[in-house]
């Protein structure tokens, strides 16, 4: 850790950023190899530590660099396309990587040289995630040493064909119940016995795919965190995610609820009076969303992400279904036309994308993708009100005793 009297202030932070510049003109220095060297300058993430593309700074002034670096025309990564290495990877490596890992794996995430994908979900593991089955088994039967061989099968995985790296959970002890026989893996996907194929979606686009392990060797040094702790693990993925998605950074308007408030204001001849007291209402809740998230953001400063995020992912969800089913109402009959229902391999994932038959469609998989509405409610109700827990009566059972 850096000691509080090396903490870079907002000045230092400025200085820091013109010297990177002046040092690598955005207009004359290669996108990959100006993020390269901001990230080797510590001004991709800021409150990372030093050495790993931060500096020990203030999450607050990230929008010091980021300000600067807009204004001079820099170079910046996508996080549509890499979102989930930036969103979810990249905290959990952080938190439970050795020094070795968040060498290794940090930069070229950031960069965007690596994609990451998410081995979570299974056929029979969505909602009730830790009932997985992919099994990994230690080469030879040890507890000590060896590869690891994992068998079994993922779903519904966003940019699986585009990954180079997975974040994998699989069971390593069956005779453990189910939340403590888990371990969390980094995968490489270009393994052998890794198999991709596409799932076509509502929308017509293969977003999402199943991956199927068979027999794949994964080393030890790509297990995170101690054998059998992949759930506490995978919790620090799984809130990251959940902020991700419902927290992200927008424009007052930005978002489902500019391309509604757009379609109005461009289609008065389309108005009625009671579409538009429905338009204020979400753009009023859209708003309270937006400044939700800020606040989130900034409590984050302190901090990892709590269950607070459940409760963004639920507004998102249901204000994006909801402003996108009327603006498709709003459109009355072209609201019913389809562009496009080619199968495609997206290389972003883009919510508001296209027109507004996709936007209706596409928003349908808010509420189950980053943990369904039903199990972010109970989440909300126990960790955040305080409300007793449903009864279950498989936490203690042997997971190799559950029935499947």
């Amino acid at each position: 850790m850096t000691a509080a009297a090396d903490v870079p202030d907002a000045a230092e932070l400025r200085s820091r950023t013109r010297e990177l510049l002046a040092g690598h003109p955005p207009a004359t220095t290669g996108r990959t190899d100006f993020l390269r060297a901001r990230f080797d300058a510590g001004l991709a993430w800021v409150h990372y530590p030093a050495g790993l593309g931060g500096l020990d700074a203030p999450r607050s002034l990230q929008a010091v660099v980021d300000a600067e670096l807009a204004a001079a025309g820099a170079p910046d990564n996508d996080p549509r396309r890499i979102g989930i290495g930036l969103g979810m990877a990249a905290p959990t490596i952080l938190r439970y990587g050795t020094r070795e890992q968040k060498e290794r794996f940090l930069r070229p995430l950031w960069v965007g040289e690596e994609v990451w994908c998410q081995l979570f979900s299974e056929p029979g593991a969505g909602s009730d995630l830790a009932a997985l089955g992919t099994r990994a088994v230690r080469e030879g039967g040890g507890q000590d040493t060896g590869d690891w061989i994992v068998n079994g099968q993922k779903v519904w995985t966003s940019s699986a064909h585009l990954a180079r790296w997975a974040i994998l959970i699989a069971r390593t002890d069956p005779e453990l119940p189910k939340h403590q026989g888990i371990s969390y893996f980094l995968c490489d996907m270009t393994a052998p016995g890794v198999e991709v194929r596409p799932l076509r979606q509502i929308t017509g686009e293969a977003e999402f795919n199943e991956v199927f392990l068979t027999d794949v060797r994964i080393p030890d040094s790509h297990r995170l965190g101690a054998i059998g702790e992949g759930w506490k693990v995978a919790q620090t993925t799984l809130m990251n995610e959940r902020v991700s998605i419902g927290g992200a950074r927008l424009p007052r308007e930005g978002g489902m609820i500019g391309k509604a408030a757009a379609t109005w204001r461009e289609r008065p001849e389309l108005r009625t009076h009671d579409l538009h007291r429905r338009l204020l209402t979400l753009w009023v809740e859209a708003e309270v969303a937006r400044l939700t998230g800020e606040r989130l953001r900034q409590q984050l400063v302190a901090g990892q992400p709590g269950p607070e995020g459940s409760g963004m992912k639920l507004a998102f969800a249901r204000l994006n279904q909801e402003i996108s089913g009327l603006e498709v109402e709003l459109l009355g009959e072209e609201g019913l036309l389809y562009s496009d229902w080619t199968l495609r391999r997206p290389e972003l994932v883009d919510f508001t994308g296209r027109d507004a038959g996709y936007r209706y469609l596409r928003s349908k998989g808010n509420s189950i993708e980053g943990g369904t509405s039903e199990v972010l409610l109970n989440i909300v109700a126990e960790r955040v009100l305080g409300l007793p827990p449903e009864p279950r009566n498989d936490k203690d059972v042997p997971w190799k005793d559950l029935t499947r």
